[in-house]
């Protein structure tokens, strides 16, 4: 049996450029198609790290990316971010696919963490797949005030809000950078902006 990656999953990857020698942390691995197409992309000392608080999840992950792992090329917890445990700048890229963490609570300490994990030029990407549009840009600007808090130098912060891909309606995009945010159907050309600072 093939095992398929849903498009908004190759849209992320996509997205966040996955090189050959990145290290990549993805928070919430679920069944693991991300981590399989990442993995396929990694080379030399390429590594991914892949935790979801759920044993379903790992499983599920661990099985479908078992050759990945026998190659010293995937890494499996069963945790969450606040008990992450990973060498201080050495990730380049880390992303989270429909976790509701950054917006729902204060995720201040987490956010902390990550920016000591993450490499000077690195990147955080959330993903959110939703059938309501209308949601985004709340989404994002709870996201960004929970960085913003943070005032973290050197931290690049990227967040995308894809929705739609379920009912065929233009995926949108919102990006954060360090000095606004903006909301755009992904692939148009980004024109007008929202006023969501993330200072």
């Amino acid at each position: 049996m093939v095992n398929k990656i849903p498009s908004r999953i190759r849209w992320a990857v996509d997205f966040m450029d996955v090189q050959p020698n990145d290290h990549v942390l993805e928070i919430g691995c679920g069944n693991g198609a991300a981590a399989d197409l990442i993995c396929r992309r990694l080379e030399g000392k390429g590594k991914m790290f892949a935790i979801d608080r759920s044993e379903a999840g790992v499983d599920r992950t661990k099985q479908r990316c078992a050759e990945h792992i026998e190659a010293g090329r995937l890494t499996v917890r069963q945790i969450d971010l606040a008990t992450l445990r990973v060498p201080v700048k050495r990730l380049t890229k880390v992303f989270a696919f429909d976790v509701n963490l950054f917006w729902v609570r204060d995720a201040s300490e987490e956010i902390a963490l990550l920016h000591e994990r993450l490499m000077p030029g690195g990147s955080v990407n959330l993903f959110f797949d939703t059938s309501r549009p209308e949601q985004v840009p709340d989404i994002l600007a709870k996201a960004s005030a929970q960085a913003a808090r943070r005032r973290l130098p050197g931290l690049h912060r990227r967040l995308e809000a894809a929705a739609g891909h379920r009912h065929h309606r233009p995926p949108l995009t919102a990006a954060a950078g360090s000095d606004s945010a903006r909301l755009r159907p992904r692939g148009r050309p980004c024109d007008d902006r929202h006023g969501v600072s993330s200072r």
